[in-house]
């Protein structure tokens, strides 16, 4: 029997082994030389989780890098199993890392989009059947729709009390590393950017580029 875990659970149980929890997924990535050295790095971390992979384990192969997430399929969360398993891979030896700072080119992220709504079973099927998109795993009726094949970002949808039609009605959500945010929020303020608010930080940050179009940088702190 699997068990759900904390933000704060999972975070420290994977941490100190190179991996993050964003967006309720344990995140990280193998820096490789090749695309066929990549694909040993996947086949060492599908070895090592066994035949729990299939039900925990995604990985995205590329010729610099290997990608990494855990998360219990089935229920769209983290489990101990998913910490488990993060700890067996690291453990073959492999330099599991979240990329933070030089000379990676960005941290282990995920992406959100948000759709404000005044009626979201309105509008929820639009979105569903547009992006060929299905719903999450675990999730009520109107829950988050996600990418079947697990390669576009998470829609989700804001309930919205009145119109707001002096503002954007969709925004991104990024998802990164808690040691990662505040790194990210002052080169999106070095940009050009403004800070809307800080209210629900370290849950998320609401930021806006120069014309008011808003984006929130998110961490899993503060939501337990």
């Amino acid at each position: 029997m699997e068990t759900k875990l904390s933000g704060r659970a999972a975070s420290d149980a994977v941490g100190e082994h190179g991996w993050r929890l964003v967006l309720g997924v344990l995140c990280s990535s193998v820096a490789v030389s090749s695309l066929a050295e990549a694909v040993e790095v996947a086949a060492r971390a599908v070895a090592a989780c066994g035949e729990r992979a299939d039900g925990h384990l995604r990985l995205e192969v590329r010729a610099d890098r290997v990608l990494l997430s855990l998360q219990a399929l089935a229920v769209a969360a983290v489990t101990d199993v998913d910490a488990e398993l993060a700890r067996a891979i690291t453990a073959t030896g492999l330099k599991t890392e979240p990329g933070l700072g030089a000379p990676s080119p960005r941290s282990v992220q995920l992406i959100e989009i948000a759709v404000d709504a005044l009626d979201i079973p309105a509008v929820r099927p639009f979105w569903r059947a547009v992006l060929a998109y299905a719903d999450e795993p675990g999730a009520p009726a109107d829950g988050p729709l996600v990418d079947p094949l697990g390669q576009g970002p998470v829609l989700w949808f804001q309930q919205m009390d009145a119109p707001r039609p002096q503002r954007n009605r969709l925004h991104f959500d990024i998802s990164v590393p808690h040691d990662e945010a505040l790194r990210r929020i002052e080169a999106a303020l070095a940009a050009g950017g403004r800070m809307v608010s800080d209210a629900r930080a370290s849950a998320f940050w609401v930021l806006a580029d120069p014309e008011g179009n808003e984006a929130c940088v998110t961490t899993w702190q503060d939501r337990d």
